[in-house]
């Protein structure tokens, strides 16, 4: 327990056997959120660090700085409605943003929702979901406390009018409308928020009625842990059926809507990615990974079910594509680098469309009434920007652009590519004030995810910005597991490919090291969710390479992650320790709880919420608890709960303020710098 006196955790005699192996949990009653005694230890680990926050001097000085550099209008698009394009906008720190809605035609632009009449502490927020076919009527999805538990409202957009209509027990769903009402899916009422989601079902919805009289359309009673989406072709002639086992793999079953005709296996699954993008007359487009890693788009006839291909595979991996009246677009990833690429209806090339500036585009869209798309715009150095580009006149405008006074030239972005365990080159993006010297003294923080197929983008981060400015470096490794390189990436590190994970993000901190940058006593890892295991996974394998370690709302129980909410649905990711031998020993030899040892450890923060579904905090609770008993280390362990907050998902701008004032004030007190 070193200096530190930390609350005495019960423990239970409990032990669990897989294939003749025995092993203890210990904490397993911390699985219980309603347990009292765990309320009493939350309540002490956060008495312990906000004892120790607030013996760091310059913590508020932090915070200052960071509410300072995000005193500006932030916006993000979020949908095309015929000639109207709905954004999010945030000034002067909000907690929650204002939804608008601005019409190309008329230059009109009103408030849709406000998010921050939500609730009054501002835990409460709204995304748009769906549109209806006639453009009249929007879904939105409330999200409270973070929570992945959503429930619809619905909206005249016309007459601003909100409809009585409220639908509840919404999870990891799409809308789609069909006639006067929609397809969407949801679950039963469940008890408590770590409770298994199983047995999803797809319903009907009309407009003006009661949740109570919604019809099921759909349910796999065969296969509870299993997601099952509808979704209605563009010309409204079809309905599918989409099944996925996990978070990676669909099967599409179609079937015409109002016929008597049974449903027919469009793609089998669940080994490749199908994606809907719309209709070419009479056939359906598709994105791809089937024998195209870095995806291609196809057309297929839903009758005769005969596939061709329509956008060949690139050698760049495609990430985005949006369709407008006359023309498609699509996002291109190259070396975790946008090239934004015009083809004709035909699919054929046209021409690439010029970006300002190396960086990342996202959020693109368009619709098939306009000729005009809109997308965000960023890098390490750019602040997010909706920019739009418009086929008839061939020009790129800048549709909103906010107001920070950050000045990019100050600072300097490098790509560079580092090799890791096996010769892998992995790309790694470093960014640091012109000033900043490369001598070995440097405070760095080093993130990173790998898995998922999720790609980390190079994007502006206002809240690393005080670090920078106060001569610390930020650095971002697209690591294996990842999409930024398509899915022979990922699948190098994911099941019993893992380890090549933790590999690449340990060569990183090398590469940091051995160029100077930084130094094992002034280098700080991070990584949230999938980050989080992570962080916890190197910091076991590597306790004396790092200074200091933030694993934030992380899997660390990889034998129990299945047995809460919809962690079954990562097991095409990491495999399950009770359903297979090989899978039990790989997770078993990596999993962040299993593999704590009596040596000396980094500073810790262990990061959660209590409102956290997704990878609940009991995961962090017992990884923690676990850390402060058999750990020898002299640096605190410390675990960060926050309330009324969840995975991350609409985490209010005062939250959002305060974690990373902690986060570099703990950084740097742990790196035993004085003052800034």
């Amino acid at each position: 327990m070193g200096e530190f006196n930390y609350p005495k955790t019960k423990k239970v005699n409990q032990i669990d056997e897989f294939f003749g192996v025995k092993v203890k949990d210990p904490y397993r009653w911390m699985e219980n959120e309603d347990d009292p005694d765990l309320k009493i230890w939350i309540n002490q680990q956060n008495e312990i660090v906000k004892d120790y926050m607030q013996k760091i001097p310059y913590k508020e000085e932090i915070k200052q700085k960071i509410k300072n550099i995000n005193k500006y209008t932030k916006y993000m698009p979020t949908t095309k409605i015929g000639t109207k394009i709905v954004y999010r906008q945030n000034e002067n720190l909000q907690n929650q943003d204002i939804i608008k809605m601005y019409d190309e035609t008329t230059d009109e632009e009103k408030i849709l929702i406000d998010c921050n009449d939500l609730s009054i502490d501002g835990t409460t927020t709204a995304y748009i979901t769906s549109k209806s076919k006639d453009n009249k009527y929007i879904t939105y999805n409330i999200s409270e406390s973070g929570s992945d538990w959503q429930k619809i409202k619905i909206k005249n957009i016309e007459t601003n009018e909100e409809l009585k209509d409220e639908i509840n027990w919404v999870k990891f769903g799409i809308i789609s409308w069909y006639k006067d009402g929609f397809y969407y899916t949801g679950y039963e009422k469940q008890n408590k928020l770590s409770s298994k989601n199983e047995s999803m079902k797809i319903y009907y919805h009309k407009l003006n009625t009661s949740q109570e009289n919604d019809e099921i359309i759909y349910q796999d009673s065969e296969n509870p842990e299993r997601f099952v989406l509808a979704m209605v072709t563009h010309d409204e002639k079809y309905l599918m059926i989409i099944t996925t086992t996990g978070t990676y793999g669909e099967e599409i079953k179609i079937k015409k809507i109002n016929s008597e005709e049974k449903e027919k296996l469009l793609f089998e699954g669940f080994d490749y990615e199908y994606q809907y993008i719309g209709n070419i007359e009479n056939e359906l487009l598709f994105i791809t990974n089937k024998d195209a890693p870095n995806n291609k788009i196809i057309k297929i006839n839903p009758e005769t079910l005969k596939e061709k291909d329509f956008i060949k595979e690139s050698n760049s991996k495609l990430e985005y594509i949006t369709k407008t009246k006359d023309k498609f677009y699509i996002n291109y990833l190259e070396d975790v680098q946008s090239k934004l690429i015009q083809f004709d209806i035909n699919g054929k090339f046209e021409k690439a469309i010029p970006l300002p500036d190396k960086g990342i585009i996202f959020d693109l869209i368009g619709n098939q009434t306009t000729t005009k798309i809109y997308y965000i715009f960023s890098s390490l150095t750019y602040p997010e920007t909706i920019m739009s580009y418009d086929s008839k006149t061939g020009k790129t405008e800048i549709f909103k652009k906010p107001d920070t006074s950050f000045n990019s030239e100050d600072y300097i972005t490098e790509q560079i590519f580092y090799n890791s365990k096996d010769n892998t080159s992995i790309p790694m993006f470093i960014v640091r004030h012109k000033n900043t010297q490369l001598n070995s003294n440097n405070p760095t923080i080093l993130y990173a995810y790998g898995g998922f197929d999720i790609s980390v983008m190079p994007v502006f981060n206002p809240y690393k910005i005080p670090l920078l400015e106060m001569g610390g470096i930020y650095a971002i490794a697209n690591i294996r597991g990842g999409g930024e390189y398509g899915q022979k990436w990922h699948k190098t590190g994911m099941m019993h490919k893992k380890q090549n994970v933790f590999d690449d993000f340990i060569a990183a901190a090398e590469y940091l090291i051995q160029k100077k940058y930084t130094s094992k006593e002034k280098l700080a890892i991070e990584g949230r969710s999938n980050g989080g295991l992570l962080i916890g996974a190197v910091i076991n394998q590597r306790p004396d390479l790092f200074r200091v370690a933030f694993p934030t709302v992380g899997v660390m129980d990889m034998l129990r992650f299945h047995k809460f909410t919809i962690g079954w649905g990562w097991k095409v990711e990491y495999g399950c320790a009770e359903d297979d031998k090989e899978q039990f020993n790989t997770i078993y030899k990596y999993s962040p709880l299993h593999n704590i040892k009596q040596t000396q450890y980094p500073a810790i923060m262990v990061r959660t919420a209590d409102h956290d579904d997704r990878v609940v905090p009991a995961h962090s609770f017992k990884y923690t608890a676990t850390l402060q008993e058999i750990s020898q280390s002299k640096n605190p362990i410390l675990i960060r709960i926050d309330t009324k907050s969840g995975h991350g998902m609409g985490k209010s701008m005062e939250k959002l303020i305060d974690e990373n004032a902690d986060t570099i004030a703990f950084m740097l007190y742990n790196m035993e710098i004085q003052k800034i």
